[in-house]
């Protein structure tokens, strides 16, 4: 159980503050976006159009079910937190740490919401899914990072202080 898990919104920073925090720690990194791109055989948006949202979100569960590992920095998908049986999972790996923004800064920095691979419902909107998720990531977090318009350094450094 020595593992630091990302959650948060899409937009949040979670890929890349892992990729920070786990050279900075000197722990390996993973993205559960591409373990799930990995064992489905294509990318993230084919699949949330393919499958729908709900059978998206059940893959998405399944692929999180079959991570193990060690010292490592996982960024979740966002969408992570709607299967309980996947934030159990992640739950025994190691310690969770929401990357909490405002929804005003989430919508500045996602331009690319019909192709970045959202679990979204037709006619949902950012809003919709932030309402609905948030009290989520509250649910299932051991920390809770507030970042908001902060560099990357100050983000992974937060990060760390909370940790310890």
């Amino acid at each position: 159980m020595n593992n630091i898990i990302l959650i948060g919104m899409p937009g949040a920073g979670k890929s890349t503050v892992g990729v920070l925090l786990a050279k900075t720690l000197g722990y390996a990194f993973l993205d559960t976006d591409l373990v799930i791109q990995e064992r489905e055989g294509r990318l993230l948006q084919d699949l949330v159009d393919e499958l729908g949202v709900e059978a998206f979100l059940d893959r998405e569960a399944a692929a999180i079910g079959s991570v193990d590992c060690d010292r490592t920095v996982i960024a979740t998908g966002g969408s992570v937190v709607c299967r309980d049986g996947a934030m159990e999972h992640l739950k025994d790996l190691g310690r969770i740490v929401y990357l909490q923004l405002p929804l005003e800064e989430l919508e500045r920095r996602l331009h690319n919401i019909s192709t970045r691979g959202i679990a979204m419902a037709p006619g949902e909107t950012l809003a919709h899914i932030y309402d609905y998720r948030s009290p989520l990531y509250q649910k299932y977090a051991d920390l809770t990072v507030a970042v908001d318009r902060q560099t990357l350094e100050e983000t992974v450094e937060q990060v760390l202080n909370a940790l310890r």
